[in-house]
């Protein structure tokens, strides 16, 4: 994702000005038990997921941001994360969002193209039921549209 730190900032500036109500979270390839509010302090200062589970009712959209290229293992095998042991799939927590969250969309900002050569970008494509758009002008207001429609 360092690569895209630039295009994501001005996803999010843009963001503040739309949304009333905008709360952001931070992880590392795959959803699992934690989150952070600042990258810097991310292992001192962790949410726990199922808390932000309880806090965010099913009248929020949910906003995923990343280029979903990873180990598959993160995704569809306990203890897969490269960062720590996870006890259950990122496949698990995802599911768990989706449910939590029906209005939801995943923006990849890798160029859609390249997004075949990614086994992973696949299998998070379709744990979010196609609901993957580009980070572009186009894939926004698909996003848009996505999100507008479930509810």
């Amino acid at each position: 994702m360092d690569d895209y730190i630039k295009q994501v900032e001005n996803l999010f500036s843009a963001a503040k000005n739309v949304f009333k109500n905008l709360n952001f979270f931070y992880f590392h390839n795959c959803l699992y038990e934690g989150v952070w509010k600042s990258n810097v302090r991310r292992w001192k200062e962790q949410f726990s997921t199922t808390e932000i589970f309880r806090t965010y009712g099913k009248e929020y959209k949910c906003i995923f941001v990343g280029d979903a290229s990873m180990s598959p293992y993160e995704i569809l095998v306990e203890g897969g994360g490269n960062e720590h042991f996870n006890q259950e799939t990122g496949q698990v927590w995802l599911e768990r969002a989706i449910t939590q969250w029906p209005s939801n969309v995943w923006i990849n900002p890798t160029k859609q193209e390249h997004w075949n050569y990614s086994q992973s970008t696949h299998i998070i494509k379709e744990i979010f039921s196609n609901r993957m758009v580009p980070l572009s002008i186009k894939g926004i207001e698909e996003a848009t549209k996505i999100l507008s429609k479930t509810n």
